[in-house]
């Protein structure tokens, strides 16, 4: 199984960019999927998920500026992020976790990328 992220960068705040995390090796909807970040200094802090039936949750620090999705026929999750602030400056990972993503699920996946860095300048 692997886990491979692109789609990181450098963006003033205010604007966009978009992850994306293609999965090799088994299939991304089989399992709960989502994102989770680490900067320096911080706790790992879940971002969002999508579980197998499609539902998704976003930490409350995400709501309403990033966008959690998957496409099956390219076994690929993404991560719309909109409105970027400095403080979502971090490296964001991709992780799967079976058979689904309960509290604090980025503590006890099965599978995650190594990762692709976001930085906003103010």
């Amino acid at each position: 199984v692997q886990l491979v992220e692109s789609g990181g960068g450098s963006v003033q705040a205010g604007g966009s960019l978009r992850l994306s995390c293609a999965a090799s090796g088994y299939t991304p909807s089989s399992t709960c999927m989502g994102w989770f970040r680490l900067a320096p200094g911080k706790d790992r802090e879940g971002v969002a998920f999508m579980e197998r039936d499609g539902s998704t949750e976003y930490a409350d620090s995400v709501k309403g500026r990033f966008t959690i999705s998957r496409d099956n026929a390219k076994k690929t999750l993404y991560l719309e992020m909109n409105k970027l602030k400095p403080e979502d400056t971090a490296k964001h990972f991709c992780a799967a976790r079976y058979p689904n993503c309960p509290t604090s699920w980025w503590t006890t996946t099965n599978y995650r990328g190594q990762g692709t860095q976001v930085t906003v300048s103010s």
